[in-house]
């Protein structure tokens, strides 16, 4: 029944926000007004709860899109959803800062209308998972969002794989997979949303913890769940929003995958995957004046960041996490110096990225690690930064960007769920 979270300090608490007491209540106190607002829209029902992870690019800086790998992880910024049977054919949702919504199951096919909506991602995936043999159904349902729109740590994927979670647990005992979930979302995104991408993000979603995923086959992606306590580390993981302008960027991210499948053409592939380096240096001096020496630095990036996910993964799992470290760093000049995508070509003025990152290397040198987080040329990094440069790093960065701009994380271990408190 809907009754309120009274003990902020349990287990499953600590699992999904950490150990500071203050932090605890807080998320107790969000859950609490959270069931409120859901009895006050919707009334007393038989609730579940729910949380799904944002998530971080870690490994593999622009690898996806050219059948390569990546390594990413599950934070402690979440959605966070009350939820409830409602026993008709109509899915009714109340997110924190935005106008109630509907949508009607009755018609589950794509509507162009609702491309770039909410709804758009609800119909999609009832509509995949009914495909799939699930029972779907309608619901009521009030959502918090503790992923900042725009910080680089996929809010929009927390929110798809959420909603599969939810269908899951309401209408079939938990059944959906998280992999499953995953792709489902994707799915979703794709075909009902209207946007192309691909399954990094909402596979960390779903999964948790530190996951890492092979594209090699990319309607069959290989993922894996990294055995490795971010936490024992004593390490915080920090994004810094730098405040960037993404608009007028669609050609700098366009580019990326236009340069690095221009060399995979000279040697008669698809993607940089199919091919070695050894191949891509071989045929360099042919082709420089044919593709752009940009595009040969970006396929040296592809086939150094690829290989690289590799040996994290390795360093990770042996418990090396300085070797984890130095390769982060590795994997941050490579995205700098061959890749290019930490400022755009037409606007070198504003290189709020750099910045950044220069300002993480003056502090954090021979004892921590920091690289462009995401798609780069704006927006955000990441760092690893110990606990006794915590206080130093986010005063020095907060200095230039802002008050709040730092965002101190861990990795989580759990996925998008069902939250037993």
């Amino acid at each position: 029944m809907t009754e309120k979270i009274i003990n902020s300090n349990n287990n499953t608490f600590k699992e999904l926000y950490g150990t500071n007491q203050a932090i605890l209540n807080k998320q107790a106190q969000r859950y609490n007004s959270l069931i409120d607002k859901f009895n006050n829209v919707f009334g007393q029902k038989d609730i579940m709860l729910f949380s799904s992870p944002g998530r971080t690019e870690i490994g593999g800086n622009h690898t996806d899109h050219n059948y390569g790998r990546v390594l990413a992880g599950a934070v402690n910024m979440d959605n966070i959803a009350v939820a409830a049977k409602n026993n008709t054919n109509i899915v009714s949702i109340l997110s924190s800062g935005y106008e109630k919504f509907e949508v009607d199951l009755s018609n589950l096919s794509p509507n162009k209308a609702e491309n770039f909506t909410s709804a758009s991602i609800i119909r999609g995936i009832s509509a995949r998972m009914k495909e799939l043999g699930f029972i779907i159904g309608g619901f009521d349902c009030c959502i918090d969002s503790g992923v900042p729109v725009g910080s680089g740590l996929s809010s929009s994927a927390s929110f798809e794989v959420l909603i599969g979670a939810i269908i899951s647990h309401l209408f079939n005992n938990g059944k959906l997979e998280a992999v499953q979930n995953a792709i489902t979302g994707q799915y979703a995104e794709n075909v009902y949303f209207g946007k192309p991408c691909g399954l990094m993000d909402q596979t960390a979603c779903a999964v948790g913890g530190l996951v890492t995923i092979d594209f090699k086959d990319p309607s069959n992606p290989v993922v894996k769940k990294v055995n490795f306590d971010f936490v024992a580390t004593g390490f915080s993981l920090v994004i810094t929003d730098t405040g960037g302008n993404h608009a007028d960027l669609n050609d700098e991210y366009a580019s990326l995958p236009i340069d690095m499948k221009a060399v995979a053409a000279e040697l008669g592939a698809k993607v940089l995957r199919q091919v070695s380096l050894d191949q891509v240096l071989d045929i360099a001096p042919k082709i420089r004046e044919k593709v752009g020496d940009r595009a040969i630095l970006r396929a040296i990036h592809f086939q150094n960041d690829n290989q690289r996910v590799v040996e994290q993964v390795a360093a990770l799992e042996k418990n090396d996490f300085k070797a984890f470290l130095g390769m982060v760093i590795d994997s941050g000049f490579s995205s700098y110096m061959y890749n290019q995508n930490i400022y755009p070509i037409n606007n070198v003025k504003e290189q709020g990225v750099s910045l950044a990152l220069a300002l993480s290397d003056l502090v954090l040198k021979g004892q921590g690690a920091w690289r462009v987080h995401g798609g780069g040329f704006a927006g955000t990094i990441q760092a690893f930064v110990p606990e006794k440069l915590l206080d130093k790093y986010i005063t020095t960065l907060e200095h230039v960007f802002g008050k709040g701009a730092c965002h101190n994380l861990f990795i989580r271990q759990k996925g998008a769920d069902r939250i037993n408190l």
